[in-house]
């Protein structure tokens, strides 16, 4: 039988913080649209921090650091993973839609392509990936404005996934695409 043995945290190999915003980021930007829970926004922090992730914008009423609930799940994520704060998602979408990236809303939705169908060419191309409000999902303005709209296959009674899981499921297909390695 295997037995398997836990690395310390010397054997992970972890880089700075100042390391980490040198580095090159995959081409993936977050958006949280009104975002209720601080702990779920701390968990995209340390998604995006995990996947090197360019950029998160915090959106409406999502909370931003610095926040004692944020931090909480985050585990320092808000101190290596670039963000900015915005009042109004549908504005933001706009201003990253005239930069020419590819705004995809994270969402159940009619036409919404599922996530393991959903097929990306990251040859000079950054992906705007739109997480919703827990209860309203993403604002019907803003969804007008996307270009895709991808789901997550689900096959249980609830077809509802924490956000923050969502954003992790999300991400990790889209660095498994890119070929994990940056």
């Amino acid at each position: 039988m295997t037995k398997f043995r836990k690395l310390s945290m010397d054997e992970l190999d972890r880089i700075s913080i100042n390391t980490f915003r040198e580095l090159e980021k995959r081409p993936v930007i977050i958006v949280l649209d009104n975002i209720r829970s601080a702990h779920n926004v701390g968990s995209f922090f340390r998604t995006a921090d995990a996947f090197r992730i360019q950029k998160i914008y915090l959106c409406g009423i999502t909370s931003s650091p610095p926040n004692k609930e944020i931090q909480k799940t985050a585990l320092g994520a808000t101190e290596s993973v670039e963000w900015e704060y915005s009042a109004n998602t549908y504005d933001t979408i706009k201003k990253l839609k005239s930069q020419n990236f590819t705004i995809i809303a994270v969402e159940q939705a009619e036409q919404s392509i599922k996530l393991n169908e959903y097929n990306i060419s990251t040859e000079n191309q950054t992906f705007v990936l739109i997480f919703g409000n827990e209860v309203n999902g993403i604002d019907d303005n803003t969804m007008e404005l996307c270009d895709h709209c991808i789901e997550i296959p689900q096959w249980g009674t609830k077809h509802s996934l924490n956000v923050a899981v969502s954003g992790g499921v999300v991400l990790w297909e889209f660095a498994k695409q890119m070929n994990l390695q940056l």
